[in-house]
């Protein structure tokens, strides 16, 4: 069994590999727009996962998941070709959901800071219930009645 961190230096390779043999060996047009953002490799150096990203509505994003299933031939015999490993692992291509987590926590902070304005805002207009200072100060008298205390 490998160690984790070779299967992390496989994984940053065949990221590479994988991006560059998209640009160049690939010649399907929907795969034009497609971004590799990230692989990971099991410890055993068998199953390779590559995260990818492609802007668009979901029918082209399907596209894209169809194109890169029938480009995976190509794409794992160029990464044999090009890994120094006895085995060369399977590919499996899985869509990034990190820009829909990020949009989701941008549009969060966004509202977060409307809300921050608005109670900002309600502060800045706000009045003291009682006394602007409600502690007594040496020198003033006190003067409660004995009995309320």
């Amino acid at each position: 069994m490998a160690d984790a961190a070779r299967a992390a230096r496989m994984a940053q390779r065949i990221k590479v590999i994988v991006a560059e043999a998209l640009r160049r060996r690939v010649k399907d047009p929907r795969l034009e727009a497609v971004t590799v953002t990230d692989a990971r490799v099991t410890n055993d150096l068998q199953h390779a996962t590559i995260y990818y990203t492609v802007f668009g509505e979901s029918e082209e994003q399907d596209a894209v998941h169809r194109a890169l299933e029938s480009a995976r031939g190509v794409l794992r015999a160029e990464v044999g070709r090009n890994i120094t490993a006895r085995l060369t692992p399977t590919l499996e291509f899985v869509p990034d959901e990190i820009p829909v987590n990020a949009n989701h926590l941008e549009e969060l902070l966004r509202t977060a800071k409307e809300r921050d304005a608005e109670v900002a805002e309600l502060a800045r207009k706000a009045a003291f219930a009682g006394e602007a200072d409600p502690y007594r100060k040496p020198g003033e008298e006190d003067t409660r009645d004995e009995d309320s205390l």
